[in-house]
């Protein structure tokens, strides 16, 4: 469906409107329009839209909302860990392993690193704590290798641990909440981190209906969430971080992977909304 002005952070809003210090838009789609057609407008590079919105081919649709950012490059110092780099950029860990592709948290010094500017998250993903620093790779990278044994370590001590029952009743009582703890991790696992924008159907030409046939603007009051369905299925009960319940009813050619983008009937609430990092929990 046709989406509408959403911004990137608080004080952004349409393209028509953004202020002149702002770094990063999100601009819609019209007809007509190519990546091509965008970059040059922009100042950009198709390559870059297309790594910061996570699209896989050039191909867009009128309606699609994409997100346009300047980007820099930031040349890895000795001692730098991703950690410092994203907090001093104002991005995540995770944003910055994605936009250069990195499979792990170790930067070795002299490393160009690709940074979308003008990009603030509301809060930068804490729990992404780097593992090493950009100094003395030999050295720090044989912790890293020998950190699976630790866990191996740890899966054989459960054992000793299961054998404890045949020495006495008392131990085998405790024995009993451990085997309830695998039924907390698979809780936990439909549990992830989005990157969550907001959207409107008040727009000129929005038709309001969702691509699983809802009519947001008969039923304003709904609670609606555009997704990936190879991450959330659609027609998933969900529950959004401070949204609250809602359904898994829309998609949308920007939102790809761990992104999400939910309904608000109002347009200025939409653009109040910006992008923040939330956690969703699939219900069903």
């Amino acid at each position: 469906m046709l989406k509408k002005i959403i911004s990137i952070v608080p004080v952004a809003v349409l393209s028509v409107t953004l202020s002149a210090n702002v770094q990063a838009a999100m601009i819609t789609v019209q007809e007509g329009d190519t990546l091509w057609d965008l970059s040059r407008a922009n100042n950009t590079s198709v390559e870059n839209i297309q790594t910061l919105n996570h699209l896989s081919t050039d191909l867009i649709h009128p309606g699609d909302v994409l997100t346009i950012a300047p980007q820099k490059q930031y040349t890895v110092k000795q001692g730098d860990t991703l950690w410092d780099i994203a907090l001093d950029n104002q991005v995540t860990v995770s944003q910055i392993k994605e936009w250069n592709q990195l499979h792990t948290d170790l930067i070795l010094p002299g490393l160009n690193l690709l940074i979308f500017d003008g990009l603030k998250t509301s809060n930068t993903d804490v729990t992404e704590k780097p593992i090493l620093p950009a100094a003395q790779e030999s050295k720090e990278s044989a912790p890293e290798a020998t950190a699976p044994s630790t866990s191996n370590t740890g899966s054989k001590e459960s054992t000793p641990e299961a054998t404890a029952p045949s020495t006495n009743n008392t131990t085998s009582m405790e024995s009993t909440p451990e085997v309830t703890a695998p039924s907390t991790s698979n809780t936990a696992s439909k549990e992830i981190t989005v990157e969550a924008s907001a959207y409107t159907a008040s727009c000129e030409g929005c038709s309001g209906i969702t691509s699983t046939g809802i009519n947001l603007k008969a039923n304003p009051n709904a609670k609606v969430i555009s997704v990936d369905p190879t991450v959330i299925p659609l027609g998933s009960k969900v529950y959004v971080e401070g949204y609250g319940e809602a359904i898994a009813g829309d998609t949308g050619g920007a939102i790809k992977g761990n992104r999400i983008d939910v309904f608000i009937p109002s347009q200025q609430d939409a653009i109040d909304f910006g992008v923040k990092q939330l956690k969703v929990t699939i219900l069903n």
